[in-house]
């Protein structure tokens, strides 16, 4: 694929993007419903259907979580939708693997150390979906790890600052969920969580796409 057209679907990504976090903020549901399914596509226009099948796979599935997961708080949703970015991050973590790179003990202890108190909070306030969530949390902690290893493979930053970013983008889904009432602040926390999001989505697909 060509540069122009890499940049231009990046462009596309984050105007969708912000104006997916736009909706947020503001309680647009239509808004949301317009912009938030054209993000990963558009990410994905740069990229070769040969050689990236399995990242390919990867955003499909991304874009049913984002279909999905418009409205939050539909716990149906949010199971399903943690569902599809499971395989987004199994996905991820397989093109991580396939570089070579390897998880080490000191970038995996906190990550997993956040996946089990999440998943230990989940449990006691909202078991009707703990299960579920907390198995998207543990791939999504194997994912965040090898890609704070990634530098010592290729020395890509994108890889450790879209992993990072993911990572906290579900955080605080997690403390949106379980400690905010008021609609005002969960609104701004789901725009932050979608501002997030993006960030990380981009710098991921640009990082595993060109590798």
């Amino acid at each position: 694929m060509t540069i122009g057209r890499v940049r231009r679907g990046r462009a596309a990504a984050l105007v969708a993007g912000a104006v997916t976090v736009i909706g947020a903020w503001t309680g647009s549901v239509p808004l949301q419903r317009v912009a938030k399914p054209l993000i990963v596509p558009a990410l994905a226009t740069g990229l070769d259907p040969a050689r990236d099948r399995v990242l390919l796979t990867g955003l499909v599935a991304a874009t049913v979580g984002d279909v999905l997961l418009i409205d939050p708080d539909d716990d149906s949703a949010l199971e399903w939708g943690a569902r599809a970015f499971t395989v987004m991050q199994a996905s991820y973590t397989y093109l991580l693997l396939r570089r070579g790179v390897r998880p080490t003990l000191l970038d995996a202890i906190p990550r997993y150390a956040g996946w089990a108190a999440a998943s230990v909070l989940m449990f006691r306030r909202q078991p009707a979906v703990a299960s579920t969530l907390s198995g998207y949390g543990a791939v999504l902690a194997t994912t965040s790890t090898l890609s704070a290893c990634s530098l010592s493979h290729g020395g890509d930053r994108r890889l450790m600052i879209g992993g990072a970013l993911f990572t906290a983008s579900d955080a605080l889904i997690v403390f949106r969920r379980l400690f905010l009432a008021e609609d005002r602040h969960r609104r701004t926390a789901e725009a932050i969580i979608l501002s997030t999001y993006v960030a990380a989505q981009v710098l991921l697909v640009d990082a595993l796409g060109s590798g």
